[in-house]
């Protein structure tokens, strides 16, 4: 058997207690998740970070941290994801640049919000990355080794 899991990372970014989320089509309904994707060939966690959050949210952002590490194997089909989570501030919105194509719209949520709407979440990683975040520690950028 050949099992392998797939690295992702995801960014909470937050405004003034909002939190900037992406609306995706999956499995035929609009979701919400973190900017999040997949690692790329040649590049670390951060810049996998920075671009993935830049491409689906248009916004540059800066990392202030690690949240967590986490381990998800999908109820869907089984695929086992290890996700690093980073927390960001904005730094710059690009308003014209395109999104990537799964991508429906960036949006600005408070926690209530999020929760309100548990059957659009991604996946349990979505608040969970969240209130990981609210509740501490931030890790240090310097647990990351490249």
């Amino acid at each position: 058997m050949n099992w392998q899991p797939h690295i992702t990372v995801a960014t909470v970014v937050e405004d003034d207690g909002k939190f900037l989320f992406v609306e995706e089509f999956k499995a035929g309904s609009q979701v919400l998740n973190q900017p999040a994707g997949h690692l790329e060939a040649h590049e670390t966690l951060s810049q996998a970070a920075l671009r993935e959050t830049l491409e689906e949210t248009a916004w540059e952002v800066e990392l202030t941290g690690v949240v967590g590490i986490y381990l998800y194997t999908a109820p869907s089909n089984g695929v086992t994801y290890q996700r690093i989570c980073f927390a960001a501030k904005p730094v710059r919105h690009h308003p014209d640049r395109p999104l990537d194509s799964d991508i429906t719209r960036a949006v600005w949520l408070t926690r209530e919000q999020l929760l309100a709407e548990p059957q659009r979440w991604r996946s349990e990683l979505v608040p969970r990355c969240l209130d990981d975040y609210l509740a501490g520690p931030l890790h240090s950028l310097e647990l990351l080794r490249n």
